[in-house]
């Protein structure tokens, strides 16, 4: 099934893109400053992805693409950092907007810490699997910088609502990794993960996906903040 793929991407931001315009949300009044942010942040990502495909640590099945290609990814994947990003910043957007997700500053604090200190041990003892070295050290160094050197004060909430989305996330890769299906349409080399799966989904996955989120919100919170500043300061 050649669309398979891009049916993924496409019900992935079908509902939220359409809930965008509802009187209630208006998330809409944001598509500029969600879209600034995506783009730098799928640009890193994307870069990220052309290398570890060319170098073996993932490849795509064609059975499952429609073939256009850029730097080495299929059309298919590069909106996958459009996508995916576009229906996890709409979640929590709707989430942080109608509910009180706030952690205790303290509690957020340790777990940022214990949370990111597990990350880089276990990407330094495993340099040799360069997924798994790659992607939980900058994952865990992202973590350290959204809290204590940039400072946010959303990082709980973005942990908590992650935490929810895991079950679409689980859903959606478990999919693209070949749960379901007669074969997966993203390959891995194991070699260069830990080769601990959650059904078909690599662990590091869940990792790669929540820096994916934690940056797509920062800059989106960073956008949006210069944007309501100008707005404030062009008032009479």
């Amino acid at each position: 099934m050649k669309t398979l793929y891009l049916l993924v991407n496409f019900f992935t931001i079908f509902i939220p893109f359409i809930y965008s315009y509802h009187g209630k949300i208006r998330f809409n009044e944001h598509f500029g400053s969600f879209f600034k942010a995506n783009l730098i942040v799928a640009l890193i990502f994307i870069v990220w992805d052309a290398t570890f495909t060319r170098m073996g640590v993932w490849w795509f099945n064609e059975n499952y693409l429609l073939g256009p290609s850029f730097l080495s990814l299929p059309l298919e994947e590069i909106l996958f950092f459009i996508c995916i990003p576009f229906s996890c910043v709409f979640t929590f957007f709707c989430l942080d907007k109608f509910y009180d997700l706030k952690w205790n500053r303290t509690a957020e604090s340790v777990f940022c810490v214990v949370f990111s200190a597990g990350l880089l041990l276990t990407g330094s003892f495993n340099y040799d699997k360069i997924y798994t070295f790659i992607t939980f050290l900058s994952t865990g160094m992202v973590c350290l910088y959204l809290k204590f050197v940039a400072r946010v004060d959303w990082f709980g909430k973005v942990t908590l609502v992650y935490g929810i989305l895991l079950i679409p996330f689980f859903v959606v890769n478990g999919i693209l990794t070949g749960t379901g299906i007669e074969d997966a349409v993203v390959k891995y080399n194991h070699a260069e993960n830990l080769n601990l799966r959650i059904l078909t989904i690599p662990i590091e996955d869940a990792f790669y996906g929540f820096e994916l989120i934690l940056l797509n919100i920062y800059l989106f919170k960073l956008f949006e903040s210069r944007r309501l500043s100008n707005i404030t300061s062009n008032q009479p």
